[in-house]
């Protein structure tokens, strides 16, 4: 039970604050939606990166629904995504997860939010092209690392040495998240702030919404 009314507030949370930021930029949202043309768009990057966080706030501006993959893995598989790696190894669990994003995008437009290995896999990104716009969060290797310290349950630092894990995944993937539309700088700071980004930068991407009249 707190574990669900910790993630009811967390999401209470973030629709509060996207709709204080349509109170004070309305348009900015709606130019933004108007420049999807009615596709989704998918969060990728690193474990930490605030995927899930923003995600929510982000299609509560563009009052879209959202999706965490994650967590409807979990709840296809009736068990946690530790114990996913735990009883079948991560190649079932890539498996799986690429299934169930290829579900989730064919189910109409929405925000997505995605885990961190999932951007990898070439037919999942294709997907996610074909969907709509893919946004990497970009996040340094401190931001990370202080972010994923305050939440456990993160199986590939499940190592000897997690920092060093941490440093070598960010070498291998960050070429291929650099493949996005587009990328957004996710640092220390309010998430409303990296909503904002993102909706300035699909803005940027196509027309906007009309001109009332003066």
């Amino acid at each position: 039970m707190a574990a669900m009314q910790q993630l009811d507030d967390a999401r209470t949370t973030g629709e509060d604050g996207a709709r204080a930021h349509r109170e004070r930029d309305p348009r900015l949202a709606e130019s933004a939606r108007a420049a999807l043309l009615g596709r989704s768009v998918t969060l990728v990057g690193m474990m930490g990166a605030g995927k899930t966080s923003v995600g929510r706030r982000l299609a509560a501006a563009l009052d879209l629904p959202f999706k965490d993959a994650d967590a409807e893995i979990e709840a296809a598989a009736g068990m946690t995504i530790p114990d996913i790696f735990a009883s079948h190894g991560e190649p079932s669990f890539r498996s799986g997860e690429a299934r169930v994003i290829a579900r989730l995008l064919d189910d109409g437009q929405k925000v997505l939010a995605t885990g961190g290995g999932a951007w990898m896999n070439p037919e999942t990104r294709e997907r996610i092209g074909q969907a709509g716009v893919s946004i990497w969060l970009h996040a340094e290797y401190d931001v990370l690392l202080r972010r994923v310290r305050k939440r456990g349950g993160r199986p590939l630092l499940a190592s000897a040495d997690p920092e060093a894990t941490l440093r070598r995944l960010i070498d291998e993937r960050y070429p291929t998240y650099a493949l996005a539309d587009v990328t957004i700088h996710s640092r220390d700071a309010p998430h409303e702030q990296t909503v904002a980004d993102i909706l300035e930068a699909l803005r940027a991407l196509g027309p906007r919404a009309p001109e009332e009249p003066s």
